[in-house]
């Protein structure tokens, strides 16, 4: 609640009174800190929530990955720590997981390996075909944008 409403230091003073950490709440200043527009302190405690023995879940990786996209760290998203981790943890079939990957991919102009996370997902959401339809729009491929829409429509989504 405090990091959603821009109180990031606020956030830290209930984190560090809490008796110990867990996934639940290592995630929440994580994504606390992406919530806040700081990217680079999330990886940061993403590596520290480790150093700590407490391991990732699905929403911690979404967490992650949206810290990379928003600093446009692509190098960190595929980096060995994180792809290797959800790999390792079966989360790479996971559809939100697979979307983080894909709007990650995408926003860091890596629409290539985008394409590749987004074909290899057992089922697309919302989010993920969003984030290639638009990343082909930036990158001016406007026919495939398009077609992608296309194929949005007839799957339903």
């Amino acid at each position: 609640m405090y990091a959603k409403c821009g109180s990031i230091e606020e956030a830290w003073t209930v984190f560090e009174k809490m008796p110990s950490g867990n996934v639940v709440t290592w995630t929440t200043i994580i994504l606390g800190h992406v919530q806040c527009q700081q990217g680079q302190k999330a990886l940061e405690l993403f590596e520290k929530m480790q150093q700590e023995g407490v391991q990732p879940d699905s929403v911690t990786f979404v967490g992650v990955l949206n810290a990379c996209a928003s600093i446009l760290a692509l190098e960190e998203g595929r980096g060995q720590v994180c792809r290797q981790q959800i790999i390792q943890s079966g989360l790479e079939s996971d559809v939100f997981v697979g979307s983080s990957l894909v709007d990650m991919y995408a926003k860091c102009g890596s629409i290539e390996d985008a394409g590749k996370v987004f074909k290899k997902m057992p089922s697309q959401d919302m989010v993920s075909w969003t984030a290639m339809i638009f990343r082909h729009v930036q990158c001016r491929e406007g026919h495939k944008a398009l077609e992608l829409f296309q194929q949005m429509q007839q799957e339903d989504v």
